[in-house]
């Protein structure tokens, strides 16, 4: 006996009769309608708005664009105006490419111009405005090694104060000039403070913690 799914099966769907079809497709056509009509009416009403965001995108990436194509011709400009100061061994060329640019590009090109003329105003510059802290750190120490006999022992630290910290890359050169400043004024108990700092820092790099041992 055929079980009641079997029968199902075989149960054929009646079929539309004219009548219906064309109620289905009259249906489909007014609802397309409807849909349409809806549509236009959303249109209208919200267009100002539509057309308003359409362009603040056009903008916004047009904007980004042009960003993008000025920030590489700059960085292309200075590059070129830096390589042609160097070849030109131009320090004020230099000095002015460092004041109208703005990364490590710019200390470079600011502490070559020093080391072309020996401007203590651009070492100076460099020290109170670099854009990196390498830069400012290492400006410092060149003007302690400049001026440092005219600095007494503690001015000499307090100044390179901000450099006695490992964030700075010239942390263990900063305590060693601070400690051969303290003996070359006389202070040995100050300098033995700063140099026992230096030899007991495992990381402390073999050549400077040579040199503080040796002058312990």
């Amino acid at each position: 006996m055929a079980t009641m799914l079997e029968r199902n099966k075989n149960v054929k769907a009646p079929k539309k009769t004219r009548a219906e079809h064309m109620e289905d497709a009259l249906y489909r056509e007014v609802w397309e309608d409807v849909n349409n009509e809806k549509t236009m009416q959303f249109l209208k009403k919200y267009s100002k708005h539509i057309m308003a965001t359409a362009l603040a995108i056009l903008i916004v990436a047009t904007g980004v664009q042009i960003g993008i194509r000025t920030h590489n011709a700059n960085k292309i400009a200075t590059a070129v105006a830096y390589e042609t100061a160097v070849e030109n061994v131009d320090a004020d060329a230099l000095a002015g490419l460092a004041k109208n640019s703005s990364g490590a590009t710019a200390d470079l090109a600011m502490f070559q111009a020093y080391m072309l003329d020996s401007d203590m105003e651009r070492l100076e510059y460099l020290a109170n405005n670099g854009n990196t802290r390498d830069f400012r750190d290492l400006a410092k120490l060149h003007i302690v090694g400049v001026r440092g006999n005219d600095m007494s022992a503690k001015q000499v630290e307090d100044y390179l104060d901000d450099l006695d910290t490992k964030s700075s890359p010239f942390y263990y050169t900063a305590s060693l000039t601070i400690a051969q400043k303290y003996l070359a004024d006389g202070d040995v108990e100050t300098a033995n403070k700063w140099l026992d700092k230096i030899i007991n820092d495992k990381d402390a790099p073999d050549v400077i913690s040579g040199t503080a041992q040796s002058i312990r």
